[in-house]
């Protein structure tokens, strides 16, 4: 069967590999639509530290079940269209004992430290595969991206009083805006890009504001009459989100990382206790999460090709990484078709 692995930065190969063997617990899997993720352009570009070459991309993955083994029970059945929760977890770590398996030690995502899904075929253990309601393959390759922003929505304990301001509208921080606003937050959108702008319009955002061209803070005080957001979701990662959420989180607030900064970040740290902030990370997703995400979808009947701009077949994965790499403002979500 077919895979494309890249080999090194902005070198990729599409090469044949055997069929997987299919275990007794395992599940065969047609990839039908493969969604490229922001780990993915890293790890072509050369940026990806958890990636050593050569590596097969791809995690977000809307598949077909063709086979099941032996063990494999309930309805995981032959034809069935599934999601895919690409994490790993050992059972036995703290994260692990403690009900946080996405922050596993010993996490092993597809794509990143193992193989990916840019393959023909995939071998997927049957308690990773997920059934969603939906069918759309488009709508089932969301799923995973946008299941990290509801996480993101989750570790901020954003509630349908809160004000919260998602910086960064990509199709994480797209999905921030989607969690938020279907649980009744206001939401107000920032990005540099006013194309993003509107999409974050699209999936629920009150308000938005062109970072580039103004200034968030007068901004959000003229756009709220004075009221600063409780919540503050980061899915940028430059060191200048991560201090200007900081600057414009109201008193004891909380600010979530979902975005990762690829230098040092230098705080003024007497904020975070004058103001009694509560700052979190956050990272990947839960199983649930993923479960909740396709009810949403479902739901707020998501327009896939609102957050979808670019499409590719498996041979043309090479041309989908090069224009986004060149053009990264054109682009929202590249999938691949196989």
């Amino acid at each position: 069967m077919k895979a494309a692995r890249i080999i090194a930065p902005r070198k990729v190969e599409i090469i044949d590999i055997p069929r997987p063997e299919l275990g007794p617990a395992d599940v065969l899997v047609k990839v039908k639509v493969l969604g490229l993720c922001g780990s993915d352009l890293n790890t072509y570009r050369g940026l990806n530290p958890l990636v050593r070459y050569p590596r097969i991309p791809g995690h977000e993955i809307a598949g077909e079940v063709v086979s099941t083994g032996s063990q494999v029970k309930g309805k995981v059945e032959r034809g069935a269209v599934v999601s895919i929760s690409p994490y790993t977890a050992c059972g036995n770590c703290y994260p692990c004992t403690t009900g946080r398996p996405n922050t596993c030690r010993n996490n092993q995502t597809m794509g990143n430290q193992r193989e990916g899904a840019a393959v023909e075929y995939i071998i997927v253990p049957s308690e990773n595969i997920l059934l969603p309601e939906i069918r759309d393959p488009d709508k089932i390759a969301l799923i995973e991206p946008l299941s990290v922003g509801l996480h993101g929505c989750n570790r901020a304990a954003v509630t349908g009083s809160d004000l919260v301001l998602v910086i960064g509208c990509g199709v994480i921080g797209l999905g921030a805006i989607l969690a938020a606003s279907y649980k009744g937050a206001t939401v107000i959108a920032a990005d540099i890009s006013d194309n993003k702008l509107e999409k974050a319009k699209s999936v629920g955002a009150s308000m938005v504001i062109n970072s580039k061209d103004n200034d968030l803070k007068e901004i959000i005080q003229e756009l709220t009459r004075g009221r600063w957001p409780g919540v503050v979701i980061e899915a940028v990662g430059l060191p200048q989100t991560f201090t200007q959420a900081i600057d414009v989180v109201d008193f004891s607030g909380r600010v979530v990382y979902i975005g990762y900064c690829k230098e040092p970040v230098t705080y003024e740290t007497k904020y975070f206790v004058a103001r009694e902030l509560d700052i979190r990370g956050s990272r990947n997703a839960l199983r649930s999460e993923m479960e909740e995400v396709a009810v949403i979808i479902d739901k707020v009947k998501l327009d896939p090709g609102v957050l979808i701009t670019h499409r590719f077949t498996l041979g043309e994965i090479d041309k989908a990484f090069d224009l986004w790499d060149r053009h990264p403002e054109e682009v929202c979500k590249i999938v691949i078709d196989s």
